[in-house]
């Protein structure tokens, strides 16, 4: 019950993070990270896009408690687990 909450929050604070960038952007204001390996045009604006996205993501997992496997199909081929049984 508390992975679904804890999904719930985190899909709903990615959402925020994504619909309300320019909110962001006035209050924290630019980060030289994002500007830099982004570009300078609307680096950190993409930043931002892109952290509320991973969120959302990380969020919809965790609500589903997918993340066991996820996690061993992302890592899967470092880790060699996924390798079919001989």
């Amino acid at each position: 019950m508390g992975q679904i909450f804890l999904g719930i929050i985190l899909t709903a604070a990615g959402a925020f993070l994504v619909i309300k960038t320019e909110w962001f952007m006035t209050n924290f204001g630019r980060i030289a990270w994002f500007e830099e390996k982004l570009g300078s045009d609307g680096g950190s604006r993409l930043g931002y896009k892109l952290v509320g996205i991973i969120l959302l993501f990380l969020g919809i997992v965790t609500m589903t408690g997918s993340g066991n496997s996820f996690m061993l199909w992302l890592l899967g081929p470092l880790l060699k687990y996924n390798q079919p049984p001989q």
